[in-house]
């Protein structure tokens, strides 16, 4: 039923910036919390940060700082804006949505997620 697609990922050198993009369909996108995490071969998911459905914003304290997100509910899409990148910033990175459905039940889902790599 809800879909969500990433895009914007790819290659930039350290320093450099790059904004991916998480469209959602299938989906009353204002309800749901948002969620960026991402993830690098043989290590568990981690959450990058997070924006609620009234637009506040946490972050990881390895990004904060230096990433950015941000969300449009009339285009049902998040952007997570990352400047200043890392080598250690290169991962998979993955969008989530989020919502409590009932007080038994919350609803989620993931994205296919879109490779970052920083590297000189």
């Amino acid at each position: 039923q809800v879909q969500l697609v990433e895009s914007g990922g790819g290659l930039v050198q350290p320093g450099g910036s790059l904004r991916l993009s998480c469209v959602t369909s299938g989906s009353n996108f204002s309800i749901y919390d948002m969620y960026w995490y991402r993830q690098t071969p043989g290590k568990q998911r981690e959450l990058v940060g997070a924006i609620t459905r009234g637009g506040t914003t946490n972050y990881a304290d390895s990004v904060k700082g230096r990433f950015t997100i941000s969300r449009d509910n009339t285009k049902k899409t998040v952007y997570l804006q990352m400047n200043s990148l890392k080598p250690g910033d290169t991962a998979v990175y993955y969008c989530f949505a989020q919502r409590y459905h009932t007080a038994y039940e919350v609803d989620h889902y993931w994205g296919q997620g879109t490779q970052v790599t920083v590297s000189s």
